[in-house]
């Protein structure tokens, strides 16, 4: 299998096309296709199928291969990183996911100093949930992620506790205390906004010996403060998502007694493996935020 083999399956597994595939690696579509058979040759087994209701697909093998060709491509990179970097250049590129709110409030600074530092090295950010931020780490789609709660075979490095309140309209009867617990929660109806956090916030309302009453579940933070503006419920929501969001009239917030805290955490297969590229990108990280 060449180089170029494999690059033209992966950019098939994302672009999920033949066509696109080609256009991205600037490449004929019989040119792509003859990278698909000749692996498939190679291997003894079928990787990609075409449905004609559902399109192109990985077949189950196809999809267990492809995280391995991702992990051989990236340590192809590293060779050129290393060479690279004798002769005084540094040169690749590092994917990193983050999920919203950890993105605007860590990547704007994030990437500029790193861009400042090392100009020559391309950063990719990709922006989705946390549990696709997790998936796209274990595929080995991204070189390092934000996380909220460690994933399985990671390593992490702490960036921000980030502080949980309670966000409620000012006419509330609970509005007059300073702190609210989850006792006081108990059978409250809450909006609960889904993003990574609703798990463990669940197991605290059991460890609380409280029950969690969802009204409603909603996947915006802004969404669910107008909701609560409307008198729908109250919720509970990090700090950070709430960041540089004026409350609108009649919506306050109150700190939960005792305090609850998210981690929030960067995240990658392995320290040791990871690129150059990728060790500049953590270290350059640690030293604004740990």
């Amino acid at each position: 299998m060449t180089i170029t083999q494999l690059q033209v399956f992966v950019k098939i597994a994302e672009t999920g096309s033949f066509t696109k595939a080609g256009q991205a690696l600037n490449m004929t579509q019989p040119a792509v296709s003859h990278a698909i058979s000749a692996i498939e040759a190679e291997l003894g087994v079928k990787l990609i199928i075409r449905d004609r209701r559902n399109g192109l697909m990985l077949t189950d093998t196809g999809k267990n291969i492809l995280v391995h060709i991702r992990e051989v491509l990236k340590g192809i990179e590293k060779v050129e990183q290393v060479a690279a970097a004798e002769k005084g250049l540094e040169l690749g590129t590092i994917h990193i996911g983050t999920f919203p709110s950890a993105s605007a409030h860590f990547m704007p600074k994030l990437i500029s100093v790193f861009k400042q530092k090392y100009p020559k090295l391309e950063l990719i950010l990709h922006e989705g949930t946390v549990d696709e931020v997790r998936e796209w780490l274990q595929s080995r789609i991204i070189d390092a992620g934000i996380l909220l709660f460690p994933a399985r075979d990671m390593e992490y490095i702490p960036l921000k506790k980030d502080k949980m309140v309670v966000v409620l309209r000012d006419d509330h009867p609970l509005c007059s205390r300073s702190a609210i617990t989850l006792n006081d929660l108990d059978q409250e109806p809450m909006v609960v906004c889904y993003g990574g956090y609703e798990s463990p916030f669940i197991e605290l309302f059991k460890q609380a010996g409280s029950t969690l009453n969802t009204a409603y579940t909603v996947y915006n933070v802004n969404t669910s403060i107008n909701m609560i503006r409307e008198g729908l419920g109250l919720a509970i929501i990090s700090e950070l998502s709430m960041s540089g969001m004026p409350l609108p009239e009649h919506v306050v917030t109150r700190d939960l007694d005792p305090q609850v805290f998210r981690e929030i955490q960067l995240a990658v297969p392995s320290l040791k493996e990871a690129s150059l590229a990728a060790k500049l990108f953590i270290q350059t990280a640690q030293e604004l935020f740990t």
